[in-house]
Formats: structure tokens, C-alpha cells, sequence
């Protein structure tokens, strides 16, 4: 079996690499992406502007939750996972996926009204799509309840077994 040291240490690249890729996406390559579409059709600056904030919203919530884990694999490594400390770095990651949650789908709605509203636009495919993301979104926060629910046991039974130790 692989030492843990060894999959911290190849997650840390890994959350490394993507906070970098994160940069890169919200300085570089989303705004200028977004600018340059604004060039070839800026009569549609009401539907790019939103999407160029939401999708750096989202990308600050994604950079939090990667700090948030390597906070929580350095408590891995130091064997304090099942701690009340833990579930602080938890519920940032909850709230951070929340957040992405709620911006995305305001911004779905957003979009989802103006298809609707623009008779030469309506096609299914965009909303159902942004309904999709939206739902596989709220399945992610729902999960991370979940499993912060099942941290909060694991600490509660560790305490409790290091009481009768």
C-alpha cells in the first residue's frame, strides 16, 4: 500500500498545479476570451459581462477549496484530521462550493430568462445544460455535507476513544 506521505505529497503538486491553471484561466485566458467576444458582438455585453464575473466568483470559490485542502492534508500528514480544527477547513470548502453554487445558478436563471424571452434564440439544449450543471452542482454541496456530517462522527468517536485510552 502507498505511504500517505507519498499521496500528500503527489496531491500538493496536484492542488499546486491547479491553483496555477486557475490563475492562468482567471487572468489570461476567461477575460480575454470574454474581451475579445465583447470586440466581434459587443451588442451582447448583457449576457458576457455576467458571465465573465460569474466565472471569476466561481474560480476565487475553487482557489479557497484548494486551500482549504491542502490545510487539511497537512493535517493528514500530522495525524490531527479528526479534530474540531478540521471542520473549520470543512466548512470553508462547504461554503466556497455553496457560493460557486448559488453564483452559477443565478447565472443560469439569468441566461435560462433572456432564451426564453428572445423567440429566435429558444433552444432547449443551452438550458437543459445549465440545468444540468446546476443540479450536479447542488449534488457536490449536498455531498460535502455529507461527508462533513460523517468527519463531525469520526472526531466525535476519536475524542471519545482517547477519553477511555
Amino acid at each position: 500500500m502507498l505511504n500517505v506521505k507519498w499521496i500528500v505529497a503527489l496531491l500538493r503538486v496536484l492542488l499546486v498545479l491547479a491553483f496555477v491553471f486557475l490563475l492562468v484561466m482567471e487572468f489570461f485566458s476567461i477575460p480575454g476570451d470574454i474581451l475579445h467576444d465583447l470586440g466581434q458582438a459587443p451588442e451582447a455585453a448583457h449576457l458576457l459581462l455576467p458571465m465573465l464575473v460569474v466565472a471569476e466568483l466561481v474560480m476565487i470559490c475553487f482557489q479557497i477549496v484548494l486551500v482549504c485542502i491542502w490545510v487539511l492534508l497537512t493535517m493528514v500528514r500530522k495525524d490531527r484530521i479528526f479534530s474540531d480544527a478540521s471542520l473549520r477547513w470543512v466548512d470553508g470548502i462547504v461554503w466556497s462550493f455553496v457560493a460557486a453554487w448559488v453564483f452559477f445558478a443565478g447565472l443560469a436563471v439569468y441566461l435560462t430568462a433572456y432564451l426564453y424571452l428572445t423567440p429566435e434564440l429558444r433552444d432547449p439544449g443551452l438550458p437543459l445544460l445549465l440545468f444540468g450543471l446546476t443540479l450536479a452542482g447542488a449534488v457536490v454541496v449536498l455531498l460535502m455535507l455529507v461527508m462533513r456530517a460523517l468527519l463531525r462522527q469520526a472526531t466525535t468517536l476519536r475524542t471519545d476513544m482517547e477519553e477511555v485510552i
